[in-house]
């Protein structure tokens, strides 16, 4: 199952830390994914849930094991020309990543290839998916 860190959180949200660069990388080096939230602004790459907060280079959003969540058309666009992994989402039930996977919402049904998101704010009687995205990701290592 792949293991995914909402971003870079995994033992509860944080939120003075969420998307932070180097917070980012303390979870990549764990050995965790990372979903990222990411903002193209005046050809700027930034990271942050609400707003832009963080710049970063291109590079580092073709970091193995990154879920980039595209915050602006913009950053959709680029990151999807870039190659990145990318999906746009907002409340949609489920959405298409640009690697094959299906990003879902909390509680709505899950496949073998979902990524079930946040499964502590639903009542899953099983989780049998793709991977799981969480504050909380340390709770679901084997």
């Amino acid at each position: 199952m792949i293991l995914i860190s909402h971003r870079g959180n995994t033992n509860g949200p944080n939120p003075e830390m969420e998307n932070r660069p180097d917070y980012i990388d303390i979870s990549v080096n764990k050995g965790y994914d990372v979903e990222v939230d990411v903002w193209l602004i005046n050809s700027v790459w930034m990271l942050g849930h609400d707003g832009p907060c963080y710049e970063i280079g291109e590079d580092f959003l073709l970091t193995n094991g990154l879920w980039c969540h595209a915050k602006n058309i913009a950053a959709l666009e680029r990151l999807n020309v870039l190659g990145a992994h990318v999906f746009w989402h907002q409340e949609d039930d489920v959405t298409l990543t640009s690697r094959g996977f299906l990003w879902t919402y909390p509680g709505k049904s899950l496949t073998p290839h979902s990524i079930c998101v946040m499964p502590e704010r639903a009542n899953y009687e099983t989780i049998d998916c793709a991977g799981i995205c969480t504050d909380f990701i340390k709770r679901y290592e084997s």
